[in-house]
């Protein structure tokens, strides 16, 4: 049998789902609610908990509990690579006229709000295994956050590294004000004329860090996706790794292998 708070959850969740209560609506004080449900405040709050748990609700600070709005799902294809080799080489507007993100949201380029941020580090264990590169080698360390201009919360994590001397002789490519760039990686690779021929992706799935939870905006109980994606180029070298964090609340991941014929 139900207890208290799991009946009065269940209302207001029924309410939810049945558009009673809209995203974006505020739900009446704790008080309120407890003279409406003729119940004592603590077992309020328990079955606010328990929507707030399952992402129905948000709690803002001040203000009160609000009806979540659904965050705007990205679905990431292990085909978006060849889209993306298949464009490094077309012309600038081409390129420009949309990304990686606007393929995975069905967004355009005006819908988004992007941010970018180099610095130049030395690879540690990890990443100096990853590269198959002795630790120390120099790394260009590439922060990226993209989100929809209508959110707060951005799409993914994303922090890239490339190998500092490859890229080293067009200065374009270290200088975080050139982003976005047109056509992605792989078009910037191109510009030191580098051609991937395979991308290695590495997909896990954990809790998040509570700077990640809070970054995403997500539900408690929300586990994130760590993807480690290596590219490859045509003679074999890894020309860079990309450490990417995505909200399990709002992200599908779609593989596609294509078979050979017998």
């Amino acid at each position: 049998m139900a207890v208290a708070y799991e009946r009065i959850a269940e209302e207001l969740r029924a309410a939810i789902r049945a558009g009673e209560l809209k995203p974006g609506d505020k739900l009446p004080a704790e008080s309120k609610l407890a003279e409406r449900f003729r119940r004592s405040v603590p077992t309020i709050r328990e079955a606010l908990r328990a929507l707030r748990d399952e992402g129905l609700i948000e709690k803002q600070h001040g203000r009160g509990n609000f009806v979540r709005r659904p965050r705007t799902p990205a679905r990431r294809s292990n085909l978006r690579h060849q889209w993306e080799k298949g464009r490094a080489r077309e012309p600038l507007a081409e390129r420009a006229q949309t990304g990686a993100t606007e393929h995975d949201t069905g967004l355009t380029v005006d819908d988004l709000v992007f941010r970018a941020s180099y610095r130049k580090i030395e690879a540690d264990q990890d990443l100096a295994e990853a590269f198959g590169l002795p630790e120390g080698t120099a790394l260009l360390e590439r922060t990226y956050r993209t989100r929809y201009a209508a959110e707060n919360a951005p799409f993914s994590l994303v922090t890239s590294y490339l190998v500092h001397d490859l890229i080293a002789r067009n200065p374009a490519l270290l200088d975080a004000s050139n982003e976005p760039w047109p056509g992605g990686s792989q078009s910037q690779l191109y510009s030191v004329g580098i051609e991937l021929d395979r991308v290695e992706e590495r997909v896990t799935a954990r809790p998040p860090t509570p700077e990640e939870a809070a970054e995403l905006e997500l539900p408690p109980g929300t586990s994130v996706l760590a993807l480690r994606k290596t590219s490859i180029d045509i003679h074999d070298r890894v020309v860079d790794v990309s450490d990417v964090v995505l909200p399990g609340d709002r992200t599908e991941l779609l593989f596609t292998t294509p078979l050979e014929r017998w």
